[in-house]
C-alpha cells in the first residue's frame, strides 16, 4: 500500500507540471494574438489610401520651390497644370517604418504641337534636403514624341526612427518631391502640361526598427514656429501673435509617432513567454517522480 501511495503522488506531481505547462503555453499563445490583432488594428500599421474618393481628392496646384511646395497626405491625389520647363514640388510627411512610393503622372500635350521627345524625372528629398535615392521604379522616363502621358515612380528606403549624424538615412519629416523635364526640344518650352501626384505606404515592421528615436521630426521650420511661439506667448497682443505664427507644412494625420512602438515587443513578451515554459518543463524532467519506493518513508 506505501508503495502504490508514493506512485500515486509522483504521477499526480506529473500531471500538475504538465497541466501548468499546458496553461502557460495558452496563455502565451492568447497574449500574441491579442497583441498582434491590436498592432494591425491600430492607425500606424498601414499608411495606404483609403476607399473613398473624396479622401483621394488633394491639392489643385503645386509650389515652384522648396518654400513654397504644396502640402500633399498620404493617399491623396494632387493635381496641377503648368507649363513644360517648370518645376513642380509637392511635400508629404513619412513616419517611422514606413516605405513609401511617390507615383506621378504627367499629361503631355497633344502631338500636334510637340516637336519631338521629352524626357521627365521625379526626384525627392527629406526634410534637410538630402536627395534620397529610389530602391527601385520608373525615376526617369523617356516620352515619345506621339505619347499622351508619361508614368513616373520612385519607391524609397523605409523610414528609420533614428540614425547616426554621417548616415544618410532617411528620417521621420517631411519629404520633398520635385517634378521636371530633363530633355526637351527648346520650341516646345512652355507648353501646357498637367501633372497629378500620389504617395502611399506601407509599413515594413520590425525588421527596420532601431533602439532610438528623433527628438523632432525633420520638418523644415520648427525651430521658427518655436520661436514664434514664445515671442506671441511673451506679447499681449493677440492679433500681433498671429502675426508671428509660421506654418508647420503637412504631418501625419493621426501625428508624429516616431518609433514609438514596434513588433519587437511582440518578440521580446514571446521570448519571455517560451523562457519560461522552458524552465517549467526542464524542472519537470528533473524533478522526477517522487520518492522511490524502496526508501522507507522516514529516511
Amino acid at each position: 500500500m506505501r508503495r502504490t501511495h508514493h506512485r500515486a503522488n509522483g504521477v499526480t506531481h506529473t500531471n500538475g507540471v504538465w497541466r501548468a505547462f499546458a496553461g502557460a503555453l495558452l496563455a502565451g499563445l492568447t497574449l500574441l494574438t491579442s497583441a498582434g490583432a491590436a498592432v494591425a488594428d491600430g492607425p500606424s500599421a498601414t499608411a495606404s489610401p483609403g476607399g473613398d474618393d473624396a479622401e483621394k481628392s488633394g491639392p489643385t496646384e503645386a509650389g515652384t520651390t522648396f518654400r513654397t511646395a504644396t502640402s500633399l497626405q498620404q493617399g491623396q491625389r494632387g493635381t496641377a497644370e503648368a507649363s513644360a520647363g517648370d518645376y513642380l514640388y509637392w511635400v508629404f510627411p513619412a513616419d517611422a517604418g514606413q516605405r513609401a512610393t511617390v507615383e506621378a503622372t504627367v499629361r503631355l500635350p497633344e502631338s500636334a504641337t510637340r516637336h519631338g521627345a521629352s524626357t521627365w524625372q521625379i526626384d525627392v528629398y527629406d526634410g534637410l534636403r538630402r536627395r534620397q535615392a529610389c530602391m527601385y521604379g520608373h525615376q526617369t522616363r523617356k516620352a515619345a514624341a506621339d505619347a499622351a502621358t508619361v508614368e513616373l515612380s520612385c519607391v524609397l528606403r523605409t523610414v528609420r526612427a533614428w540614425s547616426e549624424p554621417w548616415a544618410d538615412d532617411p528620417l521621420p519629416g517631411s519629404y520633398y518631391v520635385r517634378l521636371t523635364v530633363l530633355d526637351l526640344p527648346a520650341t516646345d518650352l512652355g507648353l501646357p502640361v498637367g501633372a497629378e501626384m500620389t504617395v502611399t505606404s506601407s509599413d515594413r515592421g520590425g525588421a527596420h526598427d532601431v533602439d532610438g528615436a528623433l527628438a523632432e521630426p525633420l520638418v523644415p521650420g520648427a525651430s521658427s514656429v518655436d520661436q514664434a511661439s514664445d515671442d506671441a506667448s511673451s506679447d499681449s497682443d493677440p492679433a500681433d501673435g498671429d502675426a508671428r505664427r509660421v506654418s508647420l507644412g503637412s504631418e501625419p494625420d493621426d501625428g508624429w509617432s516616431s518609433g514609438w512602438w514596434t513588433d519587437r515587443w511582440l518578440w521580446t513578451v514571446g521570448g519571455g513567454v517560451l523562457a519560461a515554459l522552458a524552465a517549467v518543463f526542464g524542472y519537470s524532467l528533473t524533478r522526477g517522480g517522487g520518492r522511490p519506493s524502496r526508501v522507507p518513508p522516514g529516511v
